[in-house]
């Protein structure tokens, strides 16, 4: 008896300038291991470098989970998740990069469903999050006498109000979709058939516009919440930068000529 050929852990495909990038092991509820982190991260190595790609949509397999987390089975057994072992370290870089919010084009997380742990730690990277209605989020894993070292405390420590960041990340517990949006983790709640449609919609929007011009503003706003005055600064060297550029006078003739800009990406 032939055995039957093994699906890919994480698939990707192109959706006009976008490239969706997949979790795709809905039988673990897509939980994450060492190699699957580096290869979401060449996965978005790919989209950064491609002129053509200019933003990235972030999902999962299934309407049961975005990603629940860090395989416990794996790392009970020893799996060693640390970022030093792994193959690709061009990909662990990068991945390494989404968390620290440094990877170049916009991020879209799109929650196909629940998402805690190392799950929400990925969405909490993203830089816009589509969430379907049914999903729950938390960072459970001080229940697991562990703590969200993927990002996660920091994220919310620096995006919430004390008590509230406390209240998530003490007691463990899962909240619902329509919280997390009260709170300012998540952009929009769809209904679960949307939510890629809604991030595909969001990322249209976005690729309309200048590449440079959205990579510098991504950059400075994510600046101005760590560092507000080298964020000031930053701007400065920037518009150096943006300003000159062909894409600068491409816009404002594509403005005055009511056309749709050709954007060159320089």
């Amino acid at each position: 008896m032939s055995e039957t050929p093994q699906a890919p852990e994480l698939v990707t495909e192109r959706v006009g300038p976008t490239l969706v990038i997949r979790v795709n092991r809905p039988e673990a509820r897509n939980a994450l291991t060492p190699s699957l982190l580096t290869s979401i991260g060449a996965a978005l190595l790919v989209a950064e470098t491609d002129p053509e790609i200019r933003v990235a949509v972030l999902t999962g397999t299934g309407e049961k989970a975005f990603s629940v987390g860090m395989d416990l089975k794996a790392f009970a057994s020893g799996t060693d998740f640390s970022t030093s072992g792994a193959t690709d370290k061009e990909g662990q870089a990068t991945f390494d990069r989404l968390l620290a919010g440094d990877v170049r084009i916009p991020v879209i997380g799109a929650a196909n469903g629940t998402a805690v742990g190392g799950g929400f730690e990925l969405l909490l990277a993203c830089d816009l999050v589509v969430a379907s209605s049914g999903a729950k989020f938390g960072l459970p894993e001080v229940k697991l006498g562990l703590f969200a070292a993927g990002g996660g405390a920091v994220a919310v420590g620096s995006r919430l109000p004390l008590a509230l960041a406390l209240e998530l990340t003490l007691t463990g517990s899962t909240f619902e979709a329509a919280r997390a949006q009260q709170l300012g983790l998540v952009n929009r709640v769809t209904e679960p058939a949307q939510v890629l449609e809604t991030a595909l919609e969001l990322a249209g929007r976005i690729a309309a516009n200048g590449p440079l011009a959205v990579a510098a503003t991504k950059e400075i706003v994510r600046l101005s919440a760590e560092d507000p005055a080298r964020a000031r600064q930053r701007s400065s060297e920037l518009s150096a930068i943006v300003f000159p550029s062909e894409d600068a006078k491409e816009g404002a003739a594509a403005f005055v000529e009511r056309r749709p800009a050709q954007w060159k990406g320089r």
